[in-house]
């Protein structure tokens, strides 16, 4: 017979937040929730020492006044037209304690309330902020990016004014070379924003390198020059994230066989017998549509590659922090090492020439970026309650 116990009383009656469990049990990112569940400061001052700050140091409490100022004049430089910035209430925009903003992020969820949605806006973009500062790789960029542009700058030869890329058997004439060194702060926010985990370790294009070669027959050259060099392999792409609007491969293979031979026999670089096999390419090839990028123009033709590289940093760098899942098992070791990873872009003249201007445009792609990540910050109510303002 087993023993009856008393149960203790329960002081809290049984209730169940179906919105907030709905959210953990089914996976709905922060950043499309409405509202919190706190009620009072205490519970307030708990969530925030369990995601990582507490609010009893002054140290800490400097630290999320200055996140949340800067959230402030991010909402009101990139989400508000200036005419606009005066809608963000003071209670949200200069709190006495950031905790407030939990609390107001609590309150009358049954409704609309402007208040508890502009303290949901400053808190989801300062999570996005929080992840930036906390993420390990971002801490070591100078190194990483020493690393990252090490193989890639051996590739990359000058005369005079025109830039080639070469292994020393193939000599490519670049049309552009670009790099990009780092993501800007706000550039790395704002594609959190739009992402579903929205953390700062899924950003695969803080380091890129786009080369424009003449022709797509060169771009494919080019991609082969790689290949020998070790810079792109099988084994270090992240496959699915491969993006390939610009060649037809079965099309060019085709135009290539019938030109290799012409090809061997040239002398010097074969300007015009590539423009003509990019020309019967051209006509000959299927339009490549693998862009998943919702923000990408259809007009924009690219390839591109998302690379692994192993970086090594020296543990007396790294400290005791663990870098990936076998830093336990390097106690010792003179370097810590992970993957990060980079871009590469090939395009032709041609495709280039597009890409900056209309919809395709760098600043048209920029401006798509914006208004999906403050549609998705704001949340339908908050958009509907600012166009009835005026």
């Amino acid at each position: 017979m087993i023993e009856s116990r008393p149960v203790p009383k329960t002081d809290r009656r049984f209730s169940l937040n179906w919105t907030y469990l709905a959210a953990i049990a089914e996976g709905v990112s922060a950043i499309d929730l409405g509202a919190l569940a706190l009620r009072q400061m205490s519970d307030a001052r708990q969530f925030a020492r369990e995601y990582g700050y507490d609010m009893d140091s002054p140290a800490v409490q400097d630290y999320v006044r200055r996140i949340q100022q800067e959230a402030v004049g991010f909402v009101r430089s990139h989400f508000l037209a200036p005419e606009q910035a005066a809608l963000l209430p003071a209670c949200v925009a200069e709190p006495e304690d950031p905790l407030n903003l939990l609390l107001l992020a609590s309150q009358r969820v049954h409704r609309f309330d402007a208040e508890r949605a502009w303290a949901c806006v400053l808190l989801k973009v300062m999570h996005g902020l929080f992840y930036i500062d906390n993420n390990l790789k971002l801490r070591h960029f100078e190194a990483i990016r020493q690393q990252v542009f090490a193989g890639l700058d051996a590739l990359i030869h000058t005369e005079g004014e025109q830039q080639y890329l070469s292994d020393g058997q193939t000599w490519l004439p670049l049309v552009h070379l670009d790099r990009k060194r780092n993501k800007g702060r706000h550039s790395i926010l704002l594609k959190l924003l739009q992402k579903p985990e929205y953390v700062a370790a899924d950003i695969h294009d803080h380091l890129g390198l786009r080369l424009t070669l003449g022709t797509r027959i060169e771009c494919l050259l080019a991609l082969e020059l790689l290949r020998r060099a070790h810079v792109v392999s099988v084994t270090n792409l992240e496959v699915s994230r491969t993006r390939n609007t610009l060649l037809d491969l079965a099309a060019a293979k085709a135009v290539f066989a019938r030109y290799r031979a012409l090809l061997e026999r040239s002398s010097g670089h074969p300007t015009e017998l590539l423009a003509r096999m990019d020309a019967e390419l051209a006509a000959q090839a299927q339009a490549q549509r693998r862009a998943d990028n919702p923000h990408s123009a259809a007009e924009f033709s690219s390839l591109q590659l998302t690379v692994r590289k192993m970086i090594h940093l020296p543990t007396s760098e790294v400290g005791r922090m663990s870098v990936n899942a076998l830093d336990d098992l390097l106690q010792g070791a003179d370097d810590v090492s992970f993957f990060f990873a980079f871009e590469i872009q090939l395009m032709d003249a041609a495709s280039f020439e597009k890409s900056q201007q209309g919809a395709a445009s760098h600043e048209a792609y920029k401006k798509r970026q914006v208004d999906t990540a403050r549609r998705r910050v704001f949340g339908p109510e908050l958009e509907a309650w600012l166009r009835e303002q005026g």
